[in-house]
């Protein structure tokens, strides 16, 4: 067991490494996905509180089901859309409240928005004086990178492994093998 043990956690570390690597890569991709809309929900919160109009803010008509555009919905302090350049089957999508509110004391709030399923969007929501305003764009291809990314780190984790593994073998047929 004493020799076994050495190759046991060369396997463990062999498998955390690449994990990280997966979450590190993983966690960056989705980071990044909530780019622009942070600087679109930041700037359309400042001018509705430098007295712009919610008409005057948010133009255009984004298919949140189709389309990979951000867009910007623009809610009353209950919730309730006032503006929206995103529509979704043809109606503007209602935001949960939580979602909303959880920008009160901060920056912004990212999350992640399933209006309906499949459509799963990248959300950013910033606290204006009188509105909230969420602006958001579709993870479909963000998701897609993570896929690959982890086909990747498994592919990568699994030669690793079967490489370790011949190592392991070769040093149990011979003992005097050169490692």
């Amino acid at each position: 067991m004493k020799r076994l043990l050495p190759w046991l956690v060369g396997l463990a570390l062999l498998f955390v490494v690449f994990c990280s690597m997966y979450a590190v890569t993983q966690q960056g991709q989705r980071s990044d996905a909530n780019y622009p809309q942070i600087q679109i929900a930041t700037d359309t919160a400042a001018a509705l509180d430098n007295g712009d109009t919610p008409v005057a803010l948010v133009n255009g008509n984004v298919n949140l089901k189709s389309s990979l555009a951000p867009f910007t919905l623009i809610y009353d302090k209950k919730g309730n859309p006032v503006m929206s350049s995103g529509i979704l089957n043809n109606k503007v999508p209602k935001a949960p409240l939580g979602i909303l509110t959880a920008a009160k004391d901060n920056d912004y709030h990212t999350v992640t928005w399933e209006p309906q399923k499949g459509v799963r969007i990248a959300a950013v929501t910033v606290a204006a004086k009188d509105y909230y305003v969420l602006s958001g764009r579709s993870l479909k291809e963000v998701e897609k990178n993570e896929a690959k990314t982890l086909q990747l780190a498994l592919i990568g984790c699994i030669v690793s492994l079967m490489l370790f593994g011949l190592i392991f073998v070769l040093k149990a047929v011979d003992p005097q093998y050169p490692i």
